[in-house]
């Protein structure tokens, strides 16, 4: 509903003994189902989506690919560094929501953008993932005539092709741990319905608060964790 789930899955996953890099593998593998049950509960949104699903589905397919294949090269001790800025930058995306998509509309030569910074954003995903749905509704913004429902049917499909291709890699990759990954698949599966549905009736504002104000706790933690605690 807030777009911000995964600042709360991953630091969970990590906090359970999870290493990083498989929590990150872990968690993308666990979102797909949940794409669709979204994409199921704005079913009646999806019909005006087509053409511009036509247009994204490539390079959203290619960029998770490159995500995921990039995060099987990251080293455990490398990741572990990054992870803080990564929260911190979907934390980040997430407070600048709004603005966001404001500043993506207001693109010249909005097609071509969207083809470039969707395939970037689908990298993201690939890779990490928490806020890039948020990322996907800005470039939406840039080609998508209808409104923020709409944009979010669609946004759900590519979020699914996103998390699927990268699990395809990442589970041949055996980067992926089932138990953790079952359980946040069925959350994934009741959230994406319950929030697809509840999302047309419901204000996601402060729950978007929130979840921004647990990223950078959250970033701040892990910052600590890599760079200051005691080993």
């Amino acid at each position: 509903m807030a777009g911000g789930g995964s600042l709360v899955s991953f630091p969970i996953l990590v906090a359970a003994g999870v290493p990083s890099v498989v929590a990150s593998a872990t968690n993308t593998a666990a979102q797909w189902p949940g794409g669709i049950a979204g994409a199921w509960g704005l079913r009646e949104r999806l019909p005006s989506a087509k053409d511009n699903l036509r247009l994204l589905f490539l390079p959203t397919l290619f960029g998770a690919l490159l995500g995921a294949w990039a995060l099987t090269l990251t080293d455990a001790k490398l990741f572990d560094q990054l992870v803080p800025g990564l929260i911190l930058v979907a934390t980040v995306i997430l407070a600048l929501k709004p603005q966001l998509s404001a500043w993506c509309r207001n693109l010249p030569r909005a097609a071509l953008w969207a083809v470039l910074v969707q395939f970037l954003v689908a990298v993201y995903g690939g890779y990490f993932g928490a806020g890039m749905g948020i990322l996907m509704l800005a470039v939406l913004g840039l080609i998508h005539p209808g409104d923020l429902h709409d944009a979010n049917a669609l946004k759900n499909v590519l979020g699914l092709l996103i998390n699927f291709s990268a699990a395809v890699l990442l589970v041949v990759q055996g980067l992926v741990r089932w138990e953790p990954a079952l359980a946040l698949a069925i959350g994934s599966v009741l959230g994406g319905y319950g929030a697809a549905r509840g999302s047309l009736r419901i204000n996601p504002e402060t729950l978007r608060w929130v979840i921004v104000g647990y990223g950078v706790l959250m970033g701040g933690w892990f910052a600590y964790q890599a760079l200051w605690a005691p080993r």
